[in-house]
């Protein structure tokens, strides 16, 4: 859990330096540090500690992969979490992923952490590549991503078959257009998330 947050957090220090200092970009997200403590005289050994987050508590992003919460992504706090999590996707070249973005405001805490392959930067936990690759179908850029230059997830394709769907729709008589959308199988994924 502490390893969780942590690297999390070490991750939004450099996306701080990164984004503090453009013009206009403001407030940055904080994942606010946890840490293990050793209680040896009690029944329960070990304990984490955080700072308390005072306000109302708001999911950004869901733990799964997918976008920031549809009804917080219009805030500033939700478009830079989502901004974030680009970024973070970004630097490790779609190997690392930042997910269940929560907290007061710009404090986030209990981030949890998906990876592409076992094993990448210590973590034990996986998550399949069509984990990963939602979070880069779903991801929509907003000013945020694109004062850090970050390059658009969706590739050409993606936008062709949006715009093509979109044409089908407002075609006169289009009830006589089929369009069937094959369920894809949910895949099992493992990631690791900091849970109290």
């Amino acid at each position: 859990e502490c390893y969780v947050q942590n690297t999390a957090r070490e991750y939004a220090k450099i996306y701080a330096a990164e984004a503090e200092p453009l013009e206009g970009f403001g407030e940055v997200p904080e994942i606010i540090p946890i840490f293990l403590v050793h209680r040896p005289a009690n029944n329960i050994p070990y304990a984490t500690v955080e700072e308390e987050l005072v306000g109302e508590f708001v999911k950004y992003s869901v733990r799964d992969g997918k976008e920031v919460n549809f009804l917080r992504r219009d805030s500033e706090a939700g478009q830079k979490c989502c901004t974030f999590q680009h970024w973070v996707y970004e630097k490790t070249s779609g190997s690392l992923l930042v997910t269940d973005l929560q907290g007061v405001g710009m404090k986030l805490t209990d981030v949890g952490i998906a990876t592409l392959a076992k094993g990448y930067k210590g973590f034990k936990g996986n998550c399949s590549v069509s984990f990963i690759e939602q979070f880069r179908a779903l991801h929509q850029c907003n000013k945020y991503c694109e004062m850090l230059g970050l390059k658009a997830l969706r590739t050409t394709h993606q936008k062709q078959w949006k715009a093509t769907s979109m044409k089908i729709k407002n075609l006169p008589n289009s009830s006589t257009i089929k369009k069937t959308v094959p369920k894809k199988a949910r895949e099992p994924r493992d990631f690791i998330s900091s849970q109290h």
